[in-house]
């Protein structure tokens, strides 16, 4: 008699389980995006989560917490509770580069803390000088580099940064002499820039696009392994004169430790179907970032691979923030 008893209980829990599968989510849900709104990561967070919750048939809720290079929100993320109702809105920087820089404020390991979901999007920097400047190749800018040792300058955002260590990549692989002025911010660098107070900067597309399109900027190369639709005439670093180097970063989500397999797989399952949307792709691209589809162990080797990377550019660079 117990043991029906303990049968019937068993099916009766499994259904519910089912029951509870089917109906994810059945309430909002909160997608914490580690920089302020306006700029170009929260664009692309709120196409992803307009989207998404569309498919869903739910509310995504974009909880912008900027700071600290996102630390505050990758902190607040990785804490959160593990019931499929909190995404996180990672980035190369604040799951592959940070780690390396933020040695006391940085409270866990990304690579612990968190599960992926799936990545959203790609993204290559562009490599830039101003419209006066005497370079209108690659091979224009490592001639003048080569003839003027530690002369020539790259700009960046700030210590640490992609912007800061593509230039760094660049300037191992070359061998070149040159040196990295650090800004508070791509606001400052980019009027030093056009300017020609410093030399160069490997800037986010994004930001520079309607530089560029302007005529106020030269776009040299992309950073990419193709060339970008947004900028089909610009080639990348490989055809440019320089094989081998490519550097991306991504965007993507992941969950915190523990979320349910179901949840993470219909976010996932919905995500594929959001990518290979021609719409949404096209969203992207005007956004300066291509579609990134891809399995959750894909985007596990992914964040594995470029933690490796960019904390042996981070050492090399002897970039530290605290």
């Amino acid at each position: 008699m117990l043991s029906r008893l303990w049968l019937a209980t068993a099916l009766c829990a499994l259904s519910v389980s089912g029951l509870a599968h089917a109906d994810y989510p059945d309430r909002p849900i909160t997608m914490i995006v580690p920089f302020p709104p306006g700029g170009p990561t929260d664009a692309i967070a709120r196409h992803v989560g307009q989207a998404l919750g569309k498919e869903l048939n739910t509310s995504i809720v974009i909880d912008n917490r900027g700071g600290a290079g996102g630390v505050l929100a990758t902190n607040l993320a990785a804490n959160a509770k593990p019931d499929g109702y909190t995404v996180f809105f990672a980035t190369t920087g604040t799951m592959t580069i940070n780690p390396a820089l933020y040695k006391s404020s940085l409270k866990i390991d990304p690579l612990k803390a968190f599960t992926p979901v799936g990545t959203v999007a790609s993204a290559a920097n562009v490599l830039v000088v101003s419209k006066e400047a005497p370079y209108n190749s690659l091979q224009d800018l490592i001639d003048a580099i080569r003839a003027n040792p530690n002369v020539l300058t790259f700009a960046s955002s700030g210590n640490g940064g992609i912007i800061h260590l593509t230039g760094e990549q660049f300037k191992n692989m070359g061998r070149f002499q040159i040196s990295h002025i650090p800004y508070k911010g791509s606001a400052p660098a980019m009027t030093d820039l056009m300017s020609q107070r410093v030399t160069m900067m490997f800037d986010v597309i994004s930001g520079s696009i309607p530089l560029i399109q302007g005529g106020k900027l030269k776009a040299l190369a992309v950073t990419s392994d193709k060339r970008l639709p947004i900028l089909p005439d610009v080639p990348t670093m490989a055809e440019a004169g320089m094989p081998g180097f490519e550097t991306t970063s991504w965007f993507g989500l992941v969950a915190p430790q523990g979320t349910p397999e179901s949840a993470l797989s219909k976010l996932h399952d919905v995500l594929q179907h959001i990518l290979a949307s021609p719409g949404f792709k096209s969203q992207l691209q005007a956004l300066g970032v291509e579609p990134m589809p891809g399995s959750r162990k894909d985007f596990d080797e992914q964040i594995q691979k470029d933690t490796s990377k960019w904390a042996d550019l981070v050492r090399k660079s002897g970039a530290t923030v605290d």
